[in-house]
């Protein structure tokens, strides 16, 4: 009697079948799957800032100033005194837009938390001022 040898083969047919199952699963289930877009704005798209809106600039050192439509001086002030100019100014016209110009170099905080000052004045109508592409 012969003794019995041992296979040294690995049988990768259940493997194989268990791929292809997964594979089926997958093509099945990928058209099904949303994905979420994002629209993200481009400074190329940007709208001509109104004439009549109170300019509030944020500078690189986070010092602000307010420039009044129509006038080419700026105005150093403390957020205390902002909140007053921008409350004085409201009073003549609600509806005034106000932009917020922030340096390159300015954190995202300071521009929040002008922005968060603005809505706590009950402005409606807040916005950034960006420079378009191509200067």
């Amino acid at each position: 009697m012969r003794p019995r040898r041992q296979k040294n083969e690995i049988n990768v047919v259940p493997y194989i079948d268990v791929m292809l199952v997964l594979l089926v699963i997958f093509m099945v289930t990928a058209p099904m799957m949303t994905t979420a877009s994002i629209d993200v704005p481009s400074v190329g798209k940007a709208a001509t800032p109104p004439a009549e809106a109170l300019q509030v600039n944020i500078r690189a050192d986070q010092s602000l100033s307010l420039t009044a439509p129509g006038k080419a001086e700026q105005r150093d002030l403390s957020r205390s005194e902002l909140s007053l100019a921008i409350t004085a100014a409201q009073s003549k016209n609600p509806d005034q837009p106000v932009l917020i110009v922030g340096d390159k170099n300015v954190k995202y905080e300071a521009v929040l938390s002008v922005m968060d000052e603005l809505q706590r004045q009950q402005v409606k109508r807040i916005g950034l001022l960006v420079q378009p592409t191509g200067k």
